[in-house]
Formats: C-alpha cells, structure tokens, sequence
C-alpha cells in the first residue's frame, strides 16, 4: 500500500491506496485533519494508518521549504523528517515534497474538465510550465521540461518583492511597507490576508468610503471573504476595487514568473482563491496584467494559462509521485 499526504497550515489530508496488477490505484481510506489541532504530525500519522497496513511508499506535499528531505513547516511548529519516517513507515520510498511542487506535479494529471483557460488567444505549446497559486499563503513553483518529461521544481517565490506597477500600487506598496519595514512581499498581498491589506489601504485614500458590512464584522467572521465576497457580487465600490486590484496584481505576477521560468508550455494557477473569485479571474483583468510585459507582451500574449478548480491537486501529485520518477 501506498500513503500519499497534503499538509497544510490549515488542514492536513492523508489517503491510503492499493496498487492493482495494472498498476492502478484504489483509494482505501481518506482523511482530513485540521492541522492546529495536532502538536505533531507524528500524531496525525499514528491516527491515520491501520495497525496491519504494509506501507511500500510514501510521498507528501507539506507547506514549507524541504532541504535535504527535512521540513519545518511554514506556519506550524512541525518538524518532517524523510529519514525518521522511513524508519516509522518501514519502507525507503519516502518523499517530502514542497506542497507547491506537489501540486505542480498533480496539474499533470488533471483532466482537462478541471482546468478552465483564461486566455481566449492561446496557442499550444510544448515547454517549460510554471504554477501559481494564492491560498493561505502565495506558492510558486516550477515544471521543467527535459524534451521527454516534466520535472515539478519547487521555489519560495511568494516571498520574493512586490514590484509596484501603477501610481496606484506605488501608494500600496508605501503603505505596505509601514506594516512590514524591510520587505513587503507578493503574499502580502495575494493570499487570504491580502485581501484585508488592500481593503485597509484603500480606506486611506482620499474619498474612500469604508463598507459598513466590512466594519460591524467580529473577530469571528472572515473578513478576508467578506471583502472578496462583496467585491465579487458588485455590492461596495471599496469591496469591488479590492477585488480588482487583488485580481491585477495577481495577474501581474503571474506573467513575471512566466518570464523568469521561460513558460512557454503555459502557466497553471492553483490554490483556494482563484476558484472562490473565478468570475473576476475571468473578467480580462487578470489577463491584461499578466501580458503588460512591454516588448515581451507578444509572447506572453499566447500563453497558456490554465486556473484548476480541483482543490485535490497537490494530493494527487504526491499520490502520483513514485509512477512519474
């Protein structure tokens, strides 16, 4: 049997398979466990697997940096060992993946149902990808293409510098930066978070008037949805601008990771948001940034770019892991 997890700041999901004679898989067993609730995935492990199961392999997407198949988790006090939990598992097919190389891996195996094309001028290709994906958090990663097969690379480009592009973001990027001295970077603003970063410096724009929903809210309620909520159903002019804005930025850098990984196979969007706000991710906002790239706005012009509803990607490529290596 093979175990193949998603572990995330918010929830981990784990899944038991069975391999069949034709190499197919057989979901046996899923479970997701909200991961704050646990002090170790130690802990979560124990629960999960059934006494009598015989692990062959193990592949897992966690949410953080993995050096040398060790991981301390980005926004839990958890520490993934490969080595440890082979000696736990009982097997040496055992990998960490970066939960963005996961699902980077996982966009391979989508059916083309789960994957909605956002540029209405694409042109095919064969080449490089690049992921994107706004959540909890901002994660980029890589497919390298070798001529044969793709090759999923992880980043920590989230964390690389907001590069303002209008007078509009110049202003948000100064006021950024009196909440974050030192650096203020993309996932700053493109993540859940994000969304109330943009709302609050809106409010300090001359004219703004602040959304009442938005302000009567309690420490309970999601603010974050609220806003992109409202922005998406045309309620609150603030809400709406928040939205757009979200959306531009977005787009933006989503062209510049095309650039710097050369994607001409296309670029894949992933993550919570991007499903939760598709009709502005649709509207030609997103796209219009995502091109404005000067003299390499004709290439860029005929990329492919792909936004996955299916939230299981970055499971489905540590369960696919072993059979594409």
């Amino acid at each position: 049997m093979i175990i193949a997890g998603d572990i995330g700041g918010t929830k981990t999901v784990l899944c038991l398979l069975s391999t069949e004679l034709d190499n197919s898989k057989t979901c046996v067993k899923e479970v997701t466990y909200a991961s704050q609730q646990y002090a170790t995935f130690d802990e979560i492990l124990a629960d999960f697997l059934p006494d009598d199961a015989h692990i062959t392999s193990a592949c897992f997407g966690v949410a953080g940096p993995v050096v040398n198949q060790v991981c301390k988790t980005t926004n839990l006090p958890w520490l993934l060992d490969g080595q440890a939990l082979k000696a736990k598992l009982n097997t040496s097919k055992v990998k960490l993946l970066n939960d963005l190389e996961a699902m980077a891996l996982g966009m391979l195996y989508l059916p083309e149902t789960d994957l909605i094309e956002l540029n209405s001028n694409a042109v095919p290709q064969k080449g490089s990808c690049a992921v994107i994906a706004a959540g909890t958090g901002l994660g980029e990663a890589l497919l390298y293409w070798d001529e044969e097969k793709y090759h999923p690379m992880a980043t920590e480009g989230g964390h690389t510098d907001f590069a303002a592009q209008t007078e509009q973001q110049d202003a948000l990027l100064k006021y950024l930066r009196q909440l974050t001295p030192g650096h203020v970077s993309y996932e700053r603003i493109l993540s859940g978070v994000g969304f109330s970063h943009i709302y609050d410096f809106l409010c300090t724009q001359e004219n703004a008037v602040p959304c009442k929903v938005v302000s009567q809210l309690t420490d309970d309620e999601d603010r974050n949805a609220v806003i992109s909520a409202l922005g998406l159903a045309g309620k609150e002019a603030i809400c709406v601008e928040a939205l757009r804005l979200f959306v531009e930025i977005y787009g933006a850098e989503a062209g510049n990771l095309a650039l710097k990984s050369l994607a001409i196979g296309g670029v894949f969007i992933g993550g919570g948001i991007g499903v939760k706000i598709l009709p502005a991710m649709q509207s030609g906002q997103f796209m219009s940034a995502f091109k404005a790239k000067g003299r390499f706005e004709p290439m860029l012009r005929t990329l492919s770019v792909k936004l996955s509803i299916n939230q299981r990607t970055p499971l489905i490529g540590a369960i696919n892991f072993y059979s594409a290596s």
